[in-house]
């Protein structure tokens, strides 16, 4: 399961019981209590990222404003939870959903943005002059 606040913040939980719907239910608990915010750039990711995870291979590009999302289901699924509406992607290996969504959560917690990286190298005053 997939959980997301649409604003940069997107977890994933997996679930087991003897019923389907607990299963589903417990699986949305815990997506829900492992949220973890990425960092995005307005619509779209501040760089090109690329994960894998056991067999799946995720390559994400920044795309133009209005391009939409290119990616596949499960991708897809993942990108529209965190509130991405622009990128490019590319899943490469193994076709498992849940190795696929994990290498795309990888690689979302990679990404840092430009005040992020100034930040941790000290060098803050630089930031009002970029922005």
């Amino acid at each position: 399961m997939i959980a997301g606040d649409r604003q940069g913040r997107v977890g994933l939980g997996l679930g087991k019981g003897t019923e389907v719907a607990d299963a589903i239910r417990k699986g949305g608990e815990n997506a829900k209590s492992g949220l973890k915010t990425m960092s995005l750039a307005s619509n779209t990711i501040p760089h090109e990222v690329y994960s894998q995870f056991g067999g799946a291979k995720v390559l994400l590009r920044p795309a133009s404003p209005g391009t939409g999302l290119i990616c596949g289901k499960t991708v897809r699924a993942v990108i529209e939870s965190v509130g991405i509406r622009d990128i490019l992607s590319k899943s490469l290996g193994s076709k498992n959903a849940a190795n696929v969504a994990k290498a795309t959560l990888k690689a979302l917690s990679q990404l840092r943005t430009r005040e992020t990286i100034l930040r941790g190298r000290g060098l803050e005053s630089r930031i009002k002059k970029a922005v």
